[in-house]
């Protein structure tokens, strides 16, 4: 019987904001795979459920696991428990229960049939097992996701193909260029390979002009409408345009439109209003503080641009500073600044926010949601109903609950 895979949120990782309150780590984009499905690669298993906590029980996604309760575990086959913030590149089976780390630090642990989960395990206190050594990266931070995403893209593309330049584009440097099946690229197309590949997914389309400079990879089914690509992933389904560098878009995005997108990383179904743009920078060039759920953090980075929760929206101008942190379900309009800590399902702009009727925000994901032919589940409407009422005090100026 093969092992089962179960990934799991640690303290850190649920603490991940503003991707934590809707989705476990292991749903966010890496290079050219989600954190889950690189686990899934390094084990050669399928991963059976998320363990992150009640809060985001109900989560469903297509093609992704749901959230489980620790019951679902059980004592039935050897389990693999993987960190859904661990960047696995490979590992192999035990026949003791043990711990397993990446420089030093404990990612997993491997529970031989019959064995019990230990309970502390799941709140980062790690049994006294024998451990074992396992490739790969730990990450600290939703930040981390975007800065090291080039190196991840540049590791992802040696198992890849090399491929010729699609007929009518053209190539700049001598890295590697990848081809999904049914790519399309228009002619005029530019790709720089000097500082890494370029990976286009089956399905991706790129029109003409464009400029794509490695390391970057454009997902399955998105569409590159023009403009400036550098040191990116773009996620399934989504359309960009304009000027888009050192960025994670998750998935199923909108940036149909002009506007400066730098050093951010954005959940799933973002929408993009004309001429929004981000600062990356600071005008001191000083390290950047982010602050999200009432709670100021540092970066550890000089160029931090957003972090975009699932479904935000933004209106025509709208702009970002330098290490805002925007919560699920918000919609902000209006044009200028917008707050640098926007709460989760706000609902407004530079002149002030209000709470977003939570049932208004479930017709508008729905809507949006079916015209890219996917449905907005009951589990998901509960867990954004709870997500609501979890953090109805960050709207008021408190703590969450």
């Amino acid at each position: 019987m093969a092992a089962r895979l179960f990934l799991f949120d640690d303290p850190v990782a649920r603490d991940w904001l503003p991707f934590s309150l809707t989705r476990p780590a292991g749903e966010l984009l890496f290079g050219t795979l989600t954190l889950r499905a690189r686990a899934e690669r390094a084990w050669g298993l399928t991963c059976e459920g998320h363990l992150a906590g009640e809060a985001l029980l109900g989560f469903e996604e297509p093609g992704a696991p749901p959230c489980v309760a620790p019951e679902a575990i059980g004592t039935e086959g050897d389990r693999l428990l993987v960190s859904g913030r661990f960047a696995c590149d490979g590992g192999g089976g035990f026949a003791a229960p043990t711990v397993l780390t990446c420089e030093s630090s404990p990612v997993g642990a491997w529970i031989p049939h019959g064995a019990a989960l230990p309970p502390s395990l799941l709140s980062g206190r790690w049994p006294r097992w024998p451990r074992a050594a396992v490739e790969g990266m730990l990450l600290e931070s939703p930040w981390r996701l975007m800065s090291a995403n080039g190196d991840r893209i540049r590791a992802d593309a040696r198992d890849l193909p090399g491929d010729e330049p699609p007929r009518g584009a053209h190539r700049v440097g001598t890295g590697r260029i990848a081809v999904g099946e049914g790519a399309t690229v228009e002619p005029g197309v530019v790709f720089d390979t000097t500082n890494g590949p370029v990976i286009l997914a089956a399905g991706a389309r790129v029109r003409a002009p464009c400029r794509i400079a490695g390391p970057a990879y454009v997902g399955p089914g998105s569409v590159v409408l023009g403009g400036a690509l550098e040191d990116v992933s773009v996620g399934p389904a989504c359309k960009v345009r304009g000027e888009v560098e050192s960025s994670v878009l998750a998935g199923f995005a909108n940036k149909a439109h002009d506007g400066f997108l730098g050093h951010s990383v954005l959940g799933r179904w973002v929408n993009l209003g004309a001429m929004t743009a981000n600062s990356d920078l600071k005008n001191t060039y000083g390290p950047v503080r982010a602050r999200a759920g009432g709670r100021e953090t540092g970066t550890g980075l000089t160029k931090a641009g957003c972090l975009l929760g699932d479904h935000v929206r933004t209106g025509i101008g709208t702009l970002l500073n330098t290490g805002a942190v925007v919560g699920a379900g918000s919609s902000l309009f209006g044009g200028g600044m917008a707050p640098g800590d926007v709460p989760p399902f706000s609902w407004g702009g530079r002149r002030g926010l209000a709470e977003y009727d939570i049932g208004r925000f479930l017709e508008t994901a729905a809507r949006v949601m079916a015209r890219r032919g996917v449905d907005l589940t009951a589990g998901m409407r509960r867990l954004y109903r709870r997500a609501f009422a979890d953090t109805a005090a960050l709207r008021s100026g408190g703590a969450p609950t």
